[in-house]
């Protein structure tokens, strides 16, 4: 079962890293797509990429599922098929401390004195175009580049999912969580290879199940405990290492 993500999302998808610095992909998707081949009886396959890249690859079908904390809409939907709605993320606006009292609601966000940020190819651009039309939007690759540059002072604000900013803010104590998107399909699901009917099938059988048994909950619980520990969030080297010092990515 060959599954893309992007692991720059905790909770969703991410490494954690041991004592040594070792990084293990982890993130309740991931724990989701390992009890979902299991169900399917197949060995699980998972390909790392930038999330940008992760709607072409499932146009062209060199995937079986896209599992990267994906809201259905309506582009996406041309290219894959979806699952049922396993879990029910928000939207959320979020800056620094030291800027807060700039932003005290949504409107207050569309200015264009002010850069707002939003990772490429997501809802969350979509959002910031919606909400923030005259302010300076600026597209970053991924999430860890938005929290860094909030950090640096180079942008004001961002949209970014909301358990993911609970994650980074765990580790950055100065981000701020100014309120909730508004989003009319909060919640996501697992995009699945096109047309194929029996995998959608199966794929939501076992999807439900998880759920059900409350296996699917106990997930989330760890990944939310891991995403607090010391994590990497983005591509690794050629070597499987860490392309930055673990530090930078956990803010210590």
């Amino acid at each position: 079962l060959t599954v893309i993500t992007s692991p720059d999302y905790a909770p969703y998808e991410f490494y954690a890293l041991d004592a040594n610095g070792d990084p293990t992909l982890a993130g309740f998707d991931m724990a989701l797509a390992q009890y979902i081949a299991d169900y399917l009886e197949l060995t699980l396959e998972v390909v790392p990429m930038d999330f940008n890249g992760i709607l072409g690859e499932m146009q062209n079908g060199t995937a079986d599922l896209a599992m990267a904390g994906l809201s259905p809409d309506e582009e996406r939907k041309a290219a894959m098929d979806f699952t049922d709605i396993y879990y029910g993320g928000k939207q959320a606006f979020i800056t620094v401390s030291g800027k807060a009292d700039l932003f005290t609601d949504l409107a207050s966000t569309n200015n264009s004195e002010y850069t707002i940020a939003a990772q490429t190819g997501t809802i969350q651009n979509d959002l910031a175009a919606e909400y923030s039309p005259n302010a300076e939007l600026v597209n970053l690759t991924k999430a860890t580049d938005i929290i860094a540059e909030l950090i640096s002072g180079q942008i004001d604000g961002a949209y970014i999912e909301w358990d993911v900013a609970v994650a980074y803010k765990a580790n950055y104590p100065e981000l701020t969580i100014v309120c909730e998107v508004p989003y009319e399909d909060d919640g996501n699901i697992i995009g699945v290879n096109k047309g194929n009917a029996d995998l959608l099938k199966y794929v939501n059988e076992a999807l439900n199940k998880c759920i059900d048994s409350g296996e699917f909950a106990k997930f989330v619980d760890a990944a939310q405990e891991l995403a607090s520990g010391d994590t990497y969030e983005g591509m690794l080297g050629e070597d499987g290492k860490p392309t930055e010092a673990p530090e930078e990515e956990a803010g210590e």
